[in-house]
C-alpha cells in the first residue's frame, strides 16, 4: 500500500462498486478496500442458507425442508432494475452485462382497499382494469394518451398546460382523475415514495411514467429485471470492470483512519500502513462522524414454499402499497423472486416487505404487506438506520453515499451514484470512454 492513488473507495456495496468502475473507466487510479471478506456490503447476497440463519441468530435450517443451502442466494436488500432505467443503461454502456444474466420480473401490482391489482400502463389495460369504474377508466385512458404524446419541445402536444408552471396535481385535476387513480399513478407508475411530488412540475412525473411504459414495452410482463443468482452479482460485475481498467482490490482489509491534511483528505490508514490519495469515496459506515441519521428502514425477508396469493401464480413480482391506502406517510413495498432466478431451492420463493419507519412499532407498520404473503415458513426482520452525508464532500474530497432506502427498485440508487460522480470529478460520466468488447448487448 505504498503507492499513491487518485481515489480510494471504501466498501464494496453496489454504489461503491459502480463508482469504482466509473472512476477507473475515466482514467483514475483506484484502490478499492473492504473490511469484509465478501463483496456487497449492505447489498450482499447471502449464501449458503445456513449463513443467513446464523446472521439472524436463528437455529440452522433443516435441509430436509429447505434442500441444499448452496441452492440459496438471499439478497439483504433486494431491488429490481427498471428495464429502460439509468442502471441498466449504465450496465450496457460499461459492458458489465458480459458478466451477468437477467430475467424479466413477471408482474407489477398495486394495492387498493385490501386487494391486489395489476398496474395498468396503456390504453388497453386502462379500459380492462378492475382498479377503476367505467367513467374513470376513460378519464385515465385520456390521461395516458396525453402522457405518451407529450413532448416538452413541441407546444402542439401541451394541450393548454405550461410545462414550466403546471404541477402534476393541476394536471390530474385537468383530466378529472379521482384520488385513487392519482394514488396508483404517482406511486406504482411514477414510483414516488410519498405525496410531496404533487406540488412539483408535471413534466417530471410525465417522464417517470414514460420510463415505466418504455421499460414495460421492452420485455412485456413488467418493466423490471432481476439478475440471476441475486444482486450480489452486480457489485462483482462492476468490480471486474474496475479491474479491467487498472483498479486494485483488497478485501478483508481493516480501515482504521481517513487521514486529513488540514481539512482535506490525503490518505487512508490500515494498521501501520498509509496509502496516499486525492479523494475517498465510501459508504456511511466508514465515516460515522460525517453523516447524519435521517430515518430508519424496516425490511422483512420471508421464505415461502408458494407464490404470493392473488397474483396468478407469478414467480416474481413487485407490489406497491400506496401510503394513503394504509393511512401512512410513505409507501410499503413488497417484492418476490424465486427458484427461477437461481436464488432459492426448487419450489421456493423469497419475499421482502419494506418501508420507511414512522412509529415506535416498525413490525406492525409492515403488517399490510406481510398479510399479502400467505403462509410464511421463516422470516428475518431488520431495522436499519438511514444515513445521509452532512455535506457534499467537495471541501474534504470525501464523497459519501446515502444508505439504501425502502424502495424495491434502483431509481434512487443510480441517482445517488451519478450525483456523487459529478461532485467528485466535476463532470458527467462519459460513456464513450468505455471500450466495449464483442458480444456486449442488452440484458
Amino acid at each position: 500500500m505504498d503507492e499513491e492513488y487518485d481515489a480510494v473507495v471504501l466498501g464494496t456495496g453496489l454504489k461503491e462498486c459502480i463508482l469504482s468502475g466509473m472512476l477507473s473507466v475515466s482514467g483514475k487510479k483506484v484502490l478499492h478496500i473492504d473490511r469484509n471478506k465478501y463483496y456487497g456490503g449492505e447489498s450482499a447476497s447471502i449464501t449458503p442458507l445456513q449463513d443467513l440463519f446464523e446472521r439472524f441468530k436463528a437455529p440452522p435450517p433443516d435441509e430436509t425442508i429447505y434442500c441444499k443451502g448452496r441452492d440459496w442466494n438471499v439478497d439483504l436488500i433486494p431491488k429490481f432494475l427498471m428495464a429502460n432505467g439509468s442502471l441498466v443503461k449504465l450496465l450496457i454502456k460499461t459492458g458489465v452485462t458480459r458478466y451477468l444474466e437477467f430475467k424479466s420480473v413477471e408482474g407489477s401490482y398495486v394495492y387498493k382497499s385490501g386487494k391486489i391489482y395489476k398496474v395498468p400502463v396503456d390504453q388497453k389495460e386502462a379500459l380492462a382494469s378492475d382498479l377503476m369504474g367505467m367513467f374513470e377508466k376513460r378519464r385515465f385512458r385520456n390521461f395516458l394518451v396525453f402522457v405518451q404524446d407529450f413532448d416538452e419541445n413541441d407546444p402542439r402536444t401541451w394541450k393548454d398546460i405550461d410545462p414550466k408552471r403546471t404541477t402534476i396535481q393541476e394536471l390530474y385535476d385537468k383530466f378529472g382523475l379521482d384520488k385513487n387513480t392519482q394514488d396508483f399513478t404517482g406511486h406504482a407508475l411514477a414510483l414516488y415514495r410519498d405525496d410531496d411530488y404533487l406540488n412539483t412540475l408535471a413534466t417530471e412525473t410525465i417522464e417517470r411514467i414514460k420510463l415505466y411504459s418504455d421499460s414495460l414495452a421492452r420485455y412485456g410482463k413488467s418493466p423490471y429485471l432481476y439478475p440471476l443468482y441475486g444482486l450480489g452479482e452486480l457489485p462483482q460485475g462492476f468490480a471486474r470492470l474496475s479491474a479491467i481498467y487498472g483498479g486494485t482490490y483488497m478485501l478483508d482489509k481493516p480501515v482504521d483512519e481517513i487521514v486529513l491534511e488540514g481539512n482535506k483528505v490525503m490518505g487512508v490508514r490500515s494498521g501501520s500502513e498509509v496509502v496516499r490519495c486525492k479523494q475517498v469515496y465510501c459508504d456511511p459506515s466508514y465515516v460515522t462522524d460525517r453523516v447524519k441519521k435521517t430515518g430508519q428502514v424496516i425490511r422483512c425477508i420471508c421464505l415461502l414454499d408458494h407464490p404470493i396469493p392473488n397474483i396468478k401464480d407469478a414467480l416474481s413480482c413487485q407490489i406497491i402499497i400506496p401510503q394513503k391506502q394504509v393511512n401512512r406517510k410513505s409507501d410499503i413495498y413488497v417484492s418476490q423472486v424465486s427458484y427461477t432466478h437461481q436464488v432459492a431451492a426448487k419450489g421456493w420463493f423469497i419475499a421482502m416487505v419494506s418501508t420507511t419507519v414512522e412509529t415506535c412499532d416498525p413490525e406492525n407498520e409492515i403488517k399490510p404487506g406481510i398479510d399479502l404473503l400467505g403462509r410464511i415458513k421463516q422470516k428475518f426482520v431488520t431495522v436499519s438506520d438511514y444515513y445521509e452525508p452532512i455535506n457534499d464532500g467537495t471541501e474534504s474530497q470525501i464523497f459519501i453515499s446515502s444508505s439504501y432506502d425502502a424502495t424495491t427498485h434502483f431509481g434512487t440508487t443510480c441517482d445517488d451514484v451519478l450525483d456523487i460522480f459529478l461532485r467528485g470529478t466535476g463532470e458527467h460520466f462519459d460513456f464513450s470512454k468505455v471500450k466495449l468488447e464483442g458480444g456486449d448487448e442488452e440484458p
